[in-house]
C-alpha cells in the first residue's frame, strides 16, 4: 500500500513538471555559441541611446498605425529587461523563470495579450505558420529528446528570445544546430499589425 502511494505521488509530481513545460538541465541543451545582446543585433546599433523599454512603446503611441517593425524593437527591449535572469522550472519572476513563463510575461507586458501558462497550452494558441514565413512576435516551439518541450519568441533576423536552461534568458539563432535539429513548429497568436497596435495601446486606460 505504501509503495503504491509513493508511486502515485511520484507520477503526480512528474505530471506537474511536464505541464510547466520546458526542457530541464539534463545535460541536453543548445550548443552554447550564440548569446546576443539587443544592442548588438542588426538594426539596433543605430539607436545606442534607446531606453531599454520606453522608446519603442512611446514611438508606437505617436503613430496612428504603428508598423510591425516596432514589435521587434519592443521584444529586444524586453530582452534587455530579462537578460541574465536564471532559468528555474516553475519560476515566473526575475529571480528565475522558465520558458513558457517568460513568453507569457513578455506578451502580457508588451502587448497586453494573455497567453496560457504552459508550453503544452501555448502550442495550441493562434495559427501554425510556415518557418519560412516567421514574423517578429511569432512563437517558436522545439521538441528536444525526451518528454519536455521548449518555447521562445521570434524577434527577427533568424533569432529568438527564450529562457535557456543552461544560460537563462538570452537570444539564440534558429539555425544553431541544436535548435535547428529539434525545431517543432511556429505559431502566430495575432497578426503583426494587431500586435503592433496593441503595443501602441499598451499602458493606456
Amino acid at each position: 500500500m505504501l509503495v503504491k502511494r509513493v508511486c502515485r505521488i511520484t507520477v503526480m509530481g512528474a505530471t506537474l513538471t511536464l505541464l510547466a513545460g520546458c526542457a530541464t538541465s539534463s545535460g541536453i541543451e543548445e550548443e552554447v555559441t550564440d548569446d546576443y545582446f539587443a544592442r548588438d543585433l542588426p538594426g539596433i546599433s543605430a539607436d545606442p541611446l534607446m531606453s531599454p523599454v520606453d522608446n519603442p512603446i512611446l514611438e508606437a503611441r505617436s503613430l496612428h498605425n504603428p508598423p510591425p517593425t516596432l514589435i521587434r524593437r519592443a521584444l529586444l527591449a524586453q530582452h534587455e529587461r530579462w537578460v541574465g535572469t536564471p532559468y528555474r522550472l516553475g519560476g515566473s519572476s526575475f529571480r528565475g523563470v522558465d520558458c513558457s513563463a517568460l513568453v507569457q510575461n513578455v506578451f502580457s507586458d508588451t502587448f497586453r495579450f494573455e497567453l496560457p501558462r504552459t508550453t503544452e497550452e501555448q502550442v495550441h494558441a493562434g495559427q501554425e505558420v510556415d518557418p519560412d514565413a516567421l514574423r517578429p512576435g511569432d512563437l517558436v516551439f522545439f521538441r528536444p529528446p525526451g518528454v519536455y518541450r521548449h518555447v521562445g519568441i521570434y524577434v527577427g533576423e533568424g533569432r529568438f528570445l527564450h529562457a535557456s536552461t543552461s544560460r537563462g534568458v538570452m537570444i539564440s539563432k534558429l539555425d544553431n544546430r541544436y535548435w535547428q535539429r529539434h525545431f517543432w513548429q511556429a505559431r502566430r497568436t495575432l497578426e503583426p499589425t494587431q500586435l503592433a497596435q496593441r503595443l501602441g495601446d499598451s499602458g493606456e486606460g
